[in-house]
Formats: structure tokens, sequence, C-alpha cells
């Protein structure tokens, strides 16, 4: 008996990798056949490729640091303002009288400052200028302009005037491939979870 036992480990092992090696572990992939060749390709995820980093010493480093954690902070906000201004636009064209308008405008108004007012009262001026150019990314409109659309001409005027007393410009249109380029590679981090 004990001569015959290595002799059954030794068949156990083979039917147990046998057993294993039976298993489908196929694995399905897109293929393309070019000049007769059969090219297998795999669909990657889109990366950002970025220069964002510089000497870990430097001002430059500290100030993008600084940039990053302002545009982490609001970006949650100028997204919230895209849906809600896509939203409102809804709102508003299902909307029969100006009474009406006005009620829904109202109550979107009231809705903003209930759920953030006090966190955006507490933004940084630096990073009130780079919400203003995120809403411009998410809405494709300035901010002046949305007010402008939702509130009139005169209010829009009044708020572009406050905003200027405090160093805002509510006509400051986003330019992702100019002088944002900085702001747009953080954004598309964030979206891609590098950040």
């Amino acid at each position: 008996m004990k001569k015959s036992t290595p002799y059954l480990l030794f068949l156990m092992l083979i039917f147990i990798s046998l057993s294993a090696n039976s298993q489908n572990d196929t694995i399905l992939s897109k293929f393309q056949i070019v000049n007769g060749d059969t090219i297998p390709f795999v669909d990657l995820p889109e990366s950002v490729v970025s220069n964002l980093t510089g000497n870990p010493d430097s001002k430059e480093a500290a100030r993008i640091a600084r940039l990053i954690r302002n545009v982490k902070k609001v970006y949650p906000y100028a997204k919230l303002a895209g849906i809600r201004f896509k939203e409102a636009n809804v709102e508003l064209s299902n909307a029969k009288t100006k009474r009406d308008k006005r009620q829904i405008l109202n109550g979107i108004e009231d809705e903003i400052n209930n759920k953030y007012g006090k966190e955006l009262k507490n933004l940084t001026i630096t990073q009130g200028k780079i919400l203003i150019k995120l809403i411009d990314r998410e809405t494709g409109n300035s901010s002046y302009d949305i007010v402008k659309e939702m509130k009139g001409m005169f209010v829009a005027f009044f708020y572009q005037n406050f905003a200027r007393f405090w160093g805002y410009d509510l006509r400051s249109k986003y330019d992702g491939a100019g002088e944002d380029k900085e702001i747009e590679t953080i954004v598309l981090l964030i979206q891609s979870g590098g950040l």
C-alpha cells in the first residue's frame, strides 16, 4: 500500500491540473484583418498626459498645488450649475406665462441659496474666478449671459458692476486651449480619476 501512495498522489496532481486547465480560459478580444494578418486590438481608457508637476521645492509647484486645490473645490459646483442650467431651460420652456417663469427662477434661486449659499460665500476670490470660468465651460454661456437670460439685462448689469467691485468679471470666457489650459488639464485629470 505504501508503494502505491506516491503513485496515487501523482495521479491526483495530474487530475487536478487537467481539471484546472480544462476550465474555459477563453479571452474574447476585438481584432482587425490587415493585409491578410489578424491583428488583435484592445480599447484602452483615455489618459491625460500633463506637465503639471515641477520641481517639488519651487514656487511653481506650490502655485500648481494651489490651483489643483482650488479647481477641485469649485469644479463640483460648476458641474451642478451646468446640470441645473439645462434643467432650468427645460422648465422655462414649459412655462406658459411670465409669472410662471418668474416663479420658476425665484424657486431655483432660493434652492441654490439654501443648498450652497454658505459654501459659495466662503470661496476665495481666486476660487470665485475659477468658478466663473468653469461655469462657462459647463454651460457654454458666461455667468453674465446666464443672469441676463434668466433675470434680465438690468439685473445682469447690476451684478456685473457689483462683481467688478470685488475683482470678478462675470463676462469671463473659458479658454481651455489658451489661458485656461492648466485648469482644463486639472479638470480632465479629475474626470479621469487621476486626481
